[in-house]
């Protein structure tokens, strides 16, 4: 008889018991995974659009600074028009002018501002007299756009009455040029101008963030300069003026986009603005990816939980990175800009212990206005770039570099040789320098000499803060300054007795 194979319930029950249990853990797990996986991506969320925020309005500030300083190099070039007398002594409307002197006075006139126009890209470089003649360069698109009625139009740009000059974009609905008009006396103008797109240069744009639009507007949120070139004379897009509307400096971010306002110039507004979507693209792609693993990574909980952090933080430290990179980094000289030095050589200085040593040196450029004034700015900012090469050759990567003026340089040293003392390898670097420095010339020809004048001032000695070393070494540089200029100093306590 065969033998009969015997049911046995609880066997069962212990088996389905089991299952239970391995599924309810597994729903536990997951569900948890989950749980914690969307409160990360809410938090990250949140400090990404906090981070984009702030990054954003830093990058803002810093492209209105740009375009301040862009008009104000424009204005400069202007001025040197006045360098020839017969600039501002001319009058082409005096009925008793001597009309072979006219034709002289009139070439002299024309040589200069064409000597002038070459400096920059200007379509226009020219004077417009009442009776609407021209001396300079005028050209034909101008001369067309505004007629037998040039003089008066252009008058009507002057909107500054204390420095009698003013900007203009937009004349006629013609925002392919920008100009720049200053009165020389009663009956004639100063009239400068170039196409808007030449802005492109003022107005860069980090590569991680290709999706942003970076334009220039008048009062009226009419587009002068845009990132997209055929929005230029169009109103600015709806969805972004009602977000900044009757802003003059402000970030928002929604669901939809990033915006940022700053205004600049002659009631211009610099305008930042990037779909949200593009800033949190990676970070929603992961999202969707953290919820289909969750469902199968009941057993891999904590190395994939750790893979998924790692994932999701990737895209925030990628668009933070160079954020702070370029807030950070002077974009001419390739060192820390003035507020990033400050902040980290104070948090090295508070940082460290009486025992170490640290110096500050300030180093200030002599000469340098006389090359903006005679070689112009495009040497100058080659004089400025070369110092930040000399700066990072000079020193270890161990300190501090930082441009914190127009000319002026710090350096918080850090690191010594073994083989030498502090005081000595403080000297030497200063030396170093000062050669360095003796032996650069710019110009065509090399022929214009630049030095540098450098005060030191070391810790603990001379100060204990940051704040009382910049004191200590900028009293030395008024030393250096004083004694002709091309040296260098350490601060003692006789100069403190000099201030009392």
């Amino acid at each position: 008889m065969a033998k009969r194979e015997v049911s046995r319930p609880g066997i069962r029950n212990i088996t389905w018991f089991t299952l239970a249990m391995i599924v309810g853990y597994a729903l536990i797990v997951i569900i948890a995974i989950t749980v914690v996986s969307f409160l990360a991506i809410r938090k990250t969320d949140t400090v990404l659009k906090n981070k984009v925020i702030s990054m954003a309005s830093s990058l803002n500030v810093q492209m209105k600074l740009n375009m301040n300083s862009y008009i104000s190099r424009m204005e400069t070039i202007g001025t040197l028009a006045f360098g020839v007398e017969e600039a501002y002594t001319f009058d082409a409307t005096d009925p008793d002018n001597d009309e072979f002197e006219a034709i002289n006075a009139e070439k002299v006139i024309s040589d200069k501002l064409y000597s002038l126009c070459i400096m920059e890209n200007f379509v226009d470089y020219a004077i417009v007299y009442s009776n609407n003649r021209t001396v300079g360069k005028l050209s034909n698109g101008t001369a067309s756009l505004f007629g037998n009625t040039i003089y008066d139009q252009l008058h009507s740009m002057i909107t500054r009455q204390r420095t009698n000059d003013g900007w203009a974009a937009g004349y006629n609905d013609d925002f392919r040029r920008i100009y720049y008009v200053k009165r020389i006396h009663d009956n004639a103008l100063l009239v400068i101008s170039f196409y808007s797109v030449e802005l492109e240069a003022v107005f860069d744009n980090p590569e991680n963030l290709r999706g942003m639009e970076v334009r220039l507007t008048n009062e009226d949120q009419m587009i002068i300069y845009s990132s997209e070139a055929d929005e230029v004379g169009k109103p600015l897009p709806e969805e972004i003026s009602r977000r900044i509307k009757n802003e003059s400096s402000a970030t928002v971010m929604d669901n939809e986009y990033l915006v940022s306002v700053n205004s600049c110039g002659d009631n211009w507004y610099v305008i930042c603005s990037v779909p949200t979507d593009i800033i949190l693209n990676e970070k929603n792609e992961m999202k969707y990816y953290i919820a289909a693993v969750a469902f199968i990574a009941a057993l891999l909980a904590v190395l994939l939980g750790t893979e998924l952090s790692i994932r999701i933080t990737k895209p925030v430290k990628k668009i933070v990175f160079s954020l702070d990179t370029k807030a950070s980094i002077d974009q001419l000289t390739g060192i820390l800009n003035k507020k990033s030095f400050e902040e980290s050589a104070a948090s090295f200085i508070s940082s460290s212990l009486m025992l170490e040593k640290h110096a500050v040196i300030i180093l200030d450029l002599d000469n340098f206005k006389g090359v903006n004034d005679t070689l112009g700015h495009a040497y100058g900012d080659i004089v400025l770039t070369k110092t930040g090469s000399i700066l990072r050759a000079a020193f270890s990567t161990e300190d501090v570099l930082g441009r914190v003026g127009g000319d002026e340089f710090c350096v918080l040293v850090n690191n010594c040789p073994e083989n030498i003392s502090f005081e000595k390898h403080i000297e030497d670097r200063c030396e170093a320098l000062s050669r360095e420095f003796r032996n650069n010339y710019t110009g065509d020809n090399g022929d214009y000499k630049i030095s540098a004048s450098i005060g030191v001032a070391v810790f603990p000695d001379h100060g204990s803060s940051f704040e009382e070393l910049y004191s200590a070494a900028d009293k030395a540089l008024y030393r250096s300054k004083q004694l002709g200029k091309d040296t260098y100093t350490i601060y003692d306590k006789s100069m403190k007795e000099e201030d009392k």
